[in-house]
């Protein structure tokens, strides 16, 4: 993650006119992730990067998101790769719900001279994708859906091996901070600036995944909430109001936190104390780096947050 998410990323809207329509299409595969089909399509134009080294790249991310939720989201969704000449790395990710029939379509504009190393590097694509896990919310509620994919997507790469566990926390002690309100915020609903729909969204993932596992005795996370609300149908191509996915999550959880948690962030400035909850999962910051402590009290919550599957 770095400090351009807001340049590259738009909001998932079912409202958009139909993206790639007037596009050349040179070449189509069909990805089989569990029981979804994706379609990676290639409009024309100069890459450098082959398109096995994309198609692959796709792999991975749908790879990643499955292993969080437990399946992928959707059963069927399209992928369109736009190169855009003279540019280099990934320039940009769009995701809609219900388009041209598909329940999800995440277009990718990539650099002509991207290259292998940047697809390494990237996370862009694993976060489109997991715009597909979540449905479609009014306006206001957009911080929920951005600070979602901000928060899973790591932890869903940690999962199949892409990112280690102490990449992940050093990136959220680092960033997290941007979600903290500033002076004049009104809550999450109300505040729609970069900081607060990206990170203050986050933010808001990563205090509802601690305290749930604190209320469960570590055995109940965000991630059951998140699969809960897929489960009963809330993926991208459908619009629901926020308080019916949380109260899915929290059902799924046997627990109030997200709705509790909702209603005190949603019109009001809430400050989190981010140096007590680091030192409280054993995180402590050496410089650029981070220091993992063994005998703080939130070890073990640290550790399932951010677990990896091998």
């Amino acid at each position: 993650m770095n400090a351009s998410l807001a340049a590259v990323l738009a909001v998932p809207s079912v409202a958009a006119a139909q993206p790639g329509r007037g596009l050349t299409i040179v070449a189509s595969r069909e990805l089989k992730i569990g029981r979804a089909t994706l379609q990676v399509d290639f409009a024309a134009g100069p890459l450098d990067l082959s398109q096995d080294a994309i198609f692959e790249h796709v792999r991975a991310a749908a790879s990643a998101i499955t292993a969080y939720y437990g399946r992928f989201p959707v059963e069927r969704a399209r992928v369109l790769i736009v190169p855009v000449p003279d540019r280099s790395g990934i320039v940009q990710g769009t995701t809609w719900g219900d388009m041209a029939g598909f329940p999800g379509m995440t277009r990718v504009r990539l650099g002509q001279h991207a290259t292998v190393d940047d697809l390494k590097d990237d996370w862009m694509m694993t976060h489109e994708l997991d715009h597909m896990a979540f449905p479609s919310l009014p306006d206001d509620q957009h911080w929920m859906e951005e600070g979602l994919a901000t928060y899973v997507e790591p932890l869903a790469r940690v999962m199949t091996g892409e990112l280690n566990a102490r990449q992940v926390w050093r990136d959220m002690v680092r960033d997290m901070p941007k979600g903290e309100p500033a002076e004049g915020d009104r809550g999450l609903d109300n505040t729609h600036t970069w900081g607060r729909t990206y990170w203050g969204g986050a933010m808001f993932c990563l205090v509802a995944d601690v305290e749930i596992r604190r209320q469960t005795g570590n055995k109940k996370g965000l991630q059951d909430a998140l699969r809960a609300i897929v489960a009963h149908g809330g993926t991208i191509d459908y619009e629901w109001p926020l308080d019916k996915a949380l109260a899915i999550g929290d059902q799924a959880t046997g627990t109030h936190v997200l709705t509790e948690q909702y209603a005190k962030w949603k019109d009001a400035p809430v400050t989190v104390d981010l140096n007590k909850l680091w030192a409280e999962l054993g995180i402590r910051r050496n410089g650029d780096e981070i220091e993992f402590v063994s005998d703080a009290p939130l070890v073990k919550i640290r550790e399932a947050i951010a677990h990896s599957s091998r």
